[in-house]
């Protein structure tokens, strides 16, 4: 049996063939849409899950080291690993956000796998994360569709790192491919986002027209300019109908952080200065949210930083307000700040105003986000995602006749009105904004397998 398989950054999803209409496949608690999130009660447990309870084995030596250290880890400390102590999904977040400083958690794996700068050990546990939640998403479908799943075709970006170019999509493309191998999928193709999200509305045209497929996900946005309707829709190749493509690592993700950092950060000392009239390091407020950034995670949560911020707090004009940043440090808070600007931003796209409730902290605060606060923090990203929708039209030559705009962060009237105004004269359409994708994986996989 083959599925379209959506690993996204924000979500993930699974879509089978029915005749000759693409169906989404219930994955945690009859929703078709499971978060990209992963909890265990620690780093370590996620190797040791794998091999333990699900008989999947290391990727190579390294992974044979890394599974190794990993047990010799959670025996040192004690921590005796259960079966289904991993969870995914709303039942990853739930389990995070009851104690934050208590257990390893993971939003988006997706967004590191084109990283640059990564050693052999951290993209080998990239790989049992992503495994691990392939292995939990297959288990699931399978479970629903009472069969077992050999084939997936799987989206994937045009780019998964922006800086990294080819070499970074080389590198996300290897490990996605090895571990859906590991996760029991025998042949796996990949199929660019934009172009699946574009077969999905494809299939309602009756006529053919030139259309620009904006894709802005959680983690990337990509724009296709895709020749599309009835005289393309039986063709096994659609290479010579793809006129341009554009993508970066620019999402709904980047409005969230941009936003939690612009109007949270000031809370924890963002903006003030020491004593002395210095001003405060931006990093230490930037590096705890930037949570699609390895190194800037990896920075901030270090041992030697904790050193830095006493000395802050100490040298602080208002030191309360590090104390706060103190405790992100302690319990992990991160998350739990750029959650707080996701429900914010969602909330701005409809209402004035928003009171941001931070109740994790031992002083509980509401701050007050204004939706023209909101459209200035997230400036710099909707930017980015505007300039490639130029890009696209531009190496195209051709002005589209129709302008599809998917993905979950497409829904934001501020985004739609932002690519109406680069092409005015265009209609803009909207479909499913989390399924067409998967719809279209769907699609490509029966052009693939049937």
């Amino acid at each position: 049996m083959y599925i379209g398989f959506d690993y996204g950054t924000a979500n993930c999803s699974v879509a089978v063939m029915q005749g000759d209409q693409p169906e989404l496949v219930a994955l945690e608690k009859g929703n078709p849409y499971i978060p990209s999130t992963i909890c265990a009660p620690t780093r370590e447990s996620v190797s040791e899950d794998l091999f333990r309870f699900r008989d999947i084995q290391p990727s190579g030596d390294i992974g044979e080291r890394l599974l190794r250290r990993s047990i010799a880890f959670n025996k040192e400390e004690d921590i005796r690993l259960e079966q289904d102590d991993v969870h995914y999904g709303e039942g990853a977040l739930n389990t995070y956000l009851q104690e934050p400083g208590e257990v390893y958690y993971v939003k988006s794996p997706k967004s590191f796998l084109g990283a640059s700068g990564l050693h052999e050990n951290q993209l080998s546990f990239f790989e049992d994360l992503v495994c691990s939640m392939m292995a939990n998403i297959k288990h699931q479908a399978e479970s629903q569709l009472e069969q077992t799943i050999h084939q997936a075709v799987i989206g994937r970006p045009i780019n998964f790192h922006g800086r990294g170019g080819e070499a970074a999509n080389k590198q996300a493309i290897s490990i996605l491919s090895s571990a859906a191998k590991r996760a029991g999928f025998q042949d796996v193709q990949f199929q660019y986002e934009p172009v699946a999200a574009g077969l999905e509305y494809e299939a309602s045209l009756t006529k053919d027209m030139t259309v620009l497929v904006v894709d802005i996900g959680g983690g990337t946005t990509d724009c296709s300019l895709i020749q599309m309707g009835p005289s393309y829709r039986t063709l096994s190749d659609r290479s010579a109908s793809l006129l341009s493509h554009s993508g970066q690592r620019v999402g709904g993700n980047d409005l969230d952080i941009y936003l939690a950092f612009k109007r949270l950060m000031p809370a924890f000392g963002l903006g003030s200065k020491a004593t002395s009239g210095i001003d405060m390091p931006i990093t230490q407020f930037w590096n705890p949210i930037a949570i699609n950034n390895v190194e800037a995670q990896k920075s901030f949560y270090a041992r030697q930083n904790l050193a830095d911020l006493k000395t802050l707090q100490k040298m602080a004009q208002d030191p309360s307000k590090l104390s706060r940043l103190l405790q992100v440090y302690f319990d992990t808070l991160g998350h739990h700040l750029v959650r707080k600007a996701e429900e914010a931003k969602i909330a701005l796209s409809d209402n004035q105003h928003f009171a941001a409730k931070l109740a994790h902290l031992s002083d509980a605060i509401e701050i007050d986000i204004s939706q023209s606060q909101m459209i200035e923090a997230i400036d710099s990203p909707k930017s980015k995602m505007i300039e490639l929708v130029k890009e696209a039209v531009q190496r195209g030559q051709t002005q589209p006749d129709a302008i599809f705009m998917t993905g979950g962060s497409a829904r934001s009237p501020i985004l739609r009105d932002a690519v109406q105004q680069v092409l005015p004269n265009v209609p803009v359409i909207g479909g499913n904004y989390f399924g067409s994708v998967t719809a279209g994986l769907a699609r490509w996989a029966q052009t693939c397998y049937a």
